[in-house]
């Protein structure tokens, strides 16, 4: 049972520091500042970053189920973290006509809806691919 118990609390913990260390990417890489646009009230980059964060969770469950060894969810999360990354920067690139950034940070609601969507989606192919 208390091996059960450690491997909880290992498994709880490395994920809980792999999502926190993808808020921190994704605050980096958006062009506003998303803690003082969502203390406005920006749903917009509220549904952005909640899907991001959601996408990591989403993708450490795959990691952490598949896994038998700390080590090794850690790396599958890393790998999947930073494949969430690729997949933030290629929405942006594959959508040259809108500044998803500037759309987020203005608050319009469809692009962060679209970005948190994209995130989630893209989580659950990442998952499967690193199970």
């Amino acid at each position: 049972m208390w091996l059960q118990v450690e491997s909880t609390l290992t498994c709880f913990t490395v994920s809980s520091l792999i999502i926190l260390l993808t808020i921190f990417a994704f605050i980096r890489l958006t062009k506003y500042n998303d803690w003082e646009e969502i203390s406005k009230g920006n749903t917009a980059a509220a549904m952005a970053l909640g899907g991001k964060v959601f996408g990591v969770g989403n993708i450490m469950r795959y990691a952490i189920v598949t896994n038998s060894s700390p080590l090794q969810t850690i790396m599958w999360g890393v790998i999947g973290l930073l494949l969430l990354i690729l997949v933030y920067l290629a929405f942006e690139w594959l959508t040259p006509r809108l500044d998803v950034n500037g759309e987020i940070a203005s608050g319009n609601v469809a692009v962060g809806l679209l970005a948190m969507v994209f995130s989630v989606a893209f989580s659950f192919i990442i998952g499967a691919s690193i199970s």
